[in-house]
């Protein structure tokens, strides 16, 4: 597999026989947004009753051949253009040969020399302004496993075929990702792409996404060093401790003087450790031969086409239309683009309005707000509406900023209208410079100390404005307070 090389000296591990380089690959396993399986009519429905959603194929009677699921290949096919891939005419249904006891058939039909989607891309931005580009190597269909269960009886295994035959995407990245950062960026990303498409929910949680991590160290620049896989990962959290401890624990072996092996590994989410599960099979232990009960899956160019017009805007293109359309940063446009709820709701709340302002108040107050109460953006106790309507109140100078967080946290308690809530409890804005002014000579006579003092320090005019606001609670309009108490105390601007 050719990799493609993202040199960055800040990526590089320290060890006792000098720097050290990490190269991850991934395999994500994504499970496909289907109302039923891949090769039967039964049920996708997560959290069914054990063996509820199993039907004669899954469950591999004599007899039942399986039929392929045209929506299972359009979701494929959807996703291979979301990542910019080459979509393949033509591909291959084999058959993948080992032994599990959740695993009915005896084998699995997946893809492997011929899948329905070729090489591709996908590109990772940072804070920092940099990116990297990652390969996409192939995303090929296969149908899913069933689940032991070892906890359900003290002497007996159970086996729960809800599962089985549930269609999945495996999409398989090049070796280009250098730091356990870039790896959790990779899997974000790209859980965002296959959201925007609706073509796998991304529950990790759940199980509908999860993750085979390939870690080899090197020195710099030298050739590929030997592989561990790190399997069933479905934290992106986890992912990210399991590569830098499995990153320094082939550095530490390979500097002791061992070699490493090529094998499975699981990572303890209690110890933070990466142990052998298996030595690592080779795709020839697996006897590949196409699947004789499947045709060759064939389509045409028209198929694709009718597909691709019918995507929606994907991340990176919305992206470039937030910066360029609401003169937003990069990182600002990154952030909302990051879920595709997230940025609709943006778009509400800015159409119309200052862009920048609805940006730092979704980011800010609002995402600060449903993160304290563990809450996504969908189940928001304030709609996009309302917090326009919050924005057109501090544009149009009828609240403070100061006044608009308070009638925030109240909106977040009660889901009242902004304006409502403003004109009920008197929270208008003071813009009466003949009141300002008036408060504003009442402090200046009772403070003549502080008078003489912001003569010499003109930043101690902050205290004025404070004693000025803290008299109107907030009310007054800040920019006419500096005004007047710049004028009356003769401190000039900054």
């Amino acid at each position: 597999m050719q990799e493609r090389v993202n040199p960055d000296k800040a990526n590089l591990i320290a060890g006792a026989t000098g720097d050290w380089e990490v190269v991850i690959g991934i395999e994500i396993h994504a499970q496909v947004t289907s109302k039923a399986k891949l090769f039967s009519g039964a049920s996708t429905e997560f959290g069914g009753e054990p063996n509820s959603h199993v039907s004669l194929v899954d469950a591999a009677m004599p007899g039942m051949l399986p039929v392929i699921n045209e929506e299972c290949v359009a979701q494929a096919v959807r996703t291979g253009l979301g990542l910019k891939a080459k979509i393949n005419l033509h591909s291959v249904f084999d058959r993948k040969n080992y032994f599990y006891p959740d695993l009915p058939q005896g084998y699995q039909i997946s893809q492997y020399k011929h899948p329905i989607v070729g090489e591709g891309d996908v590109i990772l931005d940072f804070k920092d302004g940099s990116t990297v580009t990652v390969g996409i190597e192939r995303l090929h269909l296969e149908q899913d496993a069933g689940k032991s269960l070892h906890d359900q009886h003290p002497e007996h295994s159970f086996v729960d075929l809800n599962r089985s035959g549930v269609a999945l995407m495996e999409i398989v990245s090049k070796p280009d990702l250098r730091s356990s950062e870039q790896a959790k960026a990779f899997i974000s990303k790209l859980r965002t792409i296959l959201r925007y498409l609706g073509t796998c929910d991304g529950n990790m949680e759940q199980g509908s996404m999860r993750a085979d991590i390939n870690v080899s160290v090197r020195k710099p620049r030298d050739d590929l060093g030997t592989r561990c896989e790190i399997k069933n990962m479905n934290s992106i959290r986890f992912i990210g401790q399991a590569i830098d401890y499995e990153a320094r624990r082939q550095i530490d072996v390979i500097e002791d003087g061992g070699t490493i092996r090529q094998e499975t590994r699981l990572f303890d989410t209690r110890t933070g450790e990466t142990r052998a599960m298996r030595t690592k099979e080779e795709a020839h232990d697996y006897r590949y031969f196409p699947d004789p009960d499947l045709l060759p899956l064939e389509f045409t160019q028209d198929y694709v086409d009718a597909l691709d017009a019918d995507l929606p805007e994907l991340p990176d293109a919305k992206k470039k239309r937030f910066v360029e359309d609401y003169e937003l940063s990069a990182y600002d446009a990154g952030v909302l683009i990051a879920s595709r709820a997230a940025s609709d709701y943006f778009e509400t709340v800015a159409t119309g309005r200052d862009p920048k302002l609805a940006s730092n108040w979704v980011t800010g107050d609002l995402f600060g707000a449903l993160n304290k109460l563990g809450k996504e953006i969908g189940e928001s106790p304030v709609s996009a509406e309302s917090l326009g309507e919050l924005v057109d109140l501090i544009s149009d100078k009828t609240i403070s900023g100061r006044i608009a967080k308070d009638v925030f946290d109240i909106m977040l308690e009660t889901g009242e209208a902004p304006a409502k809530i403003v004109e009920k409890r008197g929270l208008k804005q003071v813009t009466d410079t003949g009141a300002i002014e008036k408060i504003v000579d009442e402090i200046i006579a009772a403070n003549p100390d502080q008078v003489e003092q912001v003569k010499t320090k003109p930043k101690t005019l902050g205290w004025f404005v404070g004693q000025v606001m803290k008299a109107t609670q907030g009310k007054a309009n800040p920019q006419a307070v500096n005004d007047i108490l710049r004028e009356k105390l003769e401190v000039g601007e900054e």
